[in-house]
């Protein structure tokens, strides 16, 4: 059975895709300062929903809760863990028509895989997630349903997900459809490490309640750790499609002097102030390929770190001058990076969006604050079809189908089923 057509991320529920790029991280990296999911209480294992007699019990919803806070996912856990536990079913009941099977190997490269958006090892990511009070077996039961799904859906819907020639011609020759939205933002980044998760998490709540231009202003001064904090948090206009994929409805969803709630990031917290929304008239081009680097500096963002880093930036012009500063020096002190907007951080996605090429940002930090974040942008490839492969296009036609149709029919699966609540 071949795993590695579509990426995984592709068909996990829609929630866990939005919260993971912000979220996992920051939680696992803490070690997930929650409570375990209390295993004891009475009726655990008793039914809790059945979906066309298939039983949810209780443990599993508090397992699914339990992961999902641990994501910071947006929303009610319980509420959201219900959905998506319901939601599994139907994917089930509809696999297990098939012959579709799963070997230890997929389900560990499958975690391995999850694992990937954070700044884990697959060993360090399931500790980090044991810890948090989520068995091993729910991790592994949440994986397996997602890649058995994949695979029912390529079987199911690729031959009519494939495009012909004339398709991707079409597609080759049309723009990539970007924002014809921009957006005019304040920002306030807030560092967190283990040692003061409570309170960051206690000042944003706060923060995040702010209303009015001036107030947010003089806390962006105050508590941003962003280069924008002198001009009170302010991020001159942006395409709302250079902004990380999961942050868009959020932006969007906010009105004139609104603030978000606080987002974790992957070493820091942030929330973000809607000034104006403007539309553009055309397209904003969209990316394929972002060319960034990344050096690292001990000290995180201390006096001398922050000095080094300023010092560094008066050095360099382009990201090929960084392999000389390196030179000498372990190689895991400089990592440059291409990648597809989909497969970078939202921590380092939002920095990037800010910058044009051969600018840098020191914002961020990574080893729970300990190592100060050398963030340069060293270039970025347009979605423009122009010079893209044939089988390029294709592939992602075939990725954006696939989705639709796994979508629909899970609606399908959903809308024909007999739920009952206990």
């Amino acid at each position: 059975m071949q795993l590695k057509t579509i990426s995984l991320t592709s068909f996990l529920p829609r929630l866990v895709r939005r919260s993971v790029p912000f979220a996992l991280g920051l939680a696992l990296t803490l070690g997930a300062g929650l409570a375990p999911v209390a295993s004891h209480a009475q009726g655990l294992f008793a039914p809790a929903i059945t979906v066309n007699d298939a039983v949810i019990t209780r443990y599993e919803l508090e397992q699914r809760a339990q992961f999902l806070r641990l994501l910071r996912a947006p929303g009610d856990p319980v509420e959201l863990a219900r959905e998506a536990l319901i939601e599994d079913r139907l994917k089930q009941q509809a696999i297990a028509e098939t012959d579709i099977t799963l070997t230890p190997e997929n389900i560990k490269a499958g975690i391995a895989e999850f694992s990937t958006r954070t700044d884990l090892s697959p060993d360090e990511f399931v500790r980090a997630v044991e810890q948090g009070g989520v068995s091993y077996e729910s991790l592994r039961d949440f994986v397996t349903v997602s890649l058995a799904w994949r695979e029912y859906i390529r079987q199911k819907f690729l031959s009519r997900a494939t495009p012909t020639k004339d398709e991707v011609g079409r597609a080759m020759a049309t723009s990539d459809g970007g924002s014809t939205v921009s957006v005019l933002l304040n920002e306030i980044i807030v560092p967190i490490t283990p040692q003061t998760l409570d309170q960051v998490e206690e000042l944003t709540e706060q923060l995040s309640k702010l209303r009015g231009f001036d107030a947010f202003a003089d806390a962006a001064r105050r508590y941003s750790a962003s280069e924008s904090r002198q001009s009170g948090g302010r991020i001159p206009w942006m395409p709302l499609s250079q902004l990380p994929p999961a942050l868009r409805p959020v932006i969007m969803n906010l009105r004139p002097g609104e603030v978000t709630p606080p987002i974790p990031l992957s070493n820091a917290v942030a929330l973000f102030q809607m000034r104006e929304v403007r539309e553009t008239g055309r397209d904003a081009p969209g990316y394929s390929q972002i060319d960034y680097a990344k050096y690292y500096i001990p000290g995180g963002r201390t006096a001398e770190g922050l000095k080094q880093a300023a010092q560094l930036a008066a050095r360099v012009d382009t990201c090929d001058d960084l392999y000389g500063i390196a030179k000498g020096q372990p190689p895991e002190i400089l990592e440059r990076l291409e990648q597809s907007p989909g497969e970078i951080p939202d921590d380092i996605a939002l920095e990037l969006a800010k910058l044009d090429e051969g600018e840098v940002s020191t914002t961020l930090t990574r080893s729970n604050g300990q190592t100060l974040l050398f963030l340069m942008l060293c270039g970025r490839t347009a979605a423009s079809k122009e010079g893209a492969s044939q089988e390029n296009v294709a592939n992602a036609l075939v990725q954006q189908r696939l989705e639709a149709f796994s979508n629909n029919h899970l609606a399908q699966l959903r809308g024909n089923a007999v739920i009952v609540e206990r």
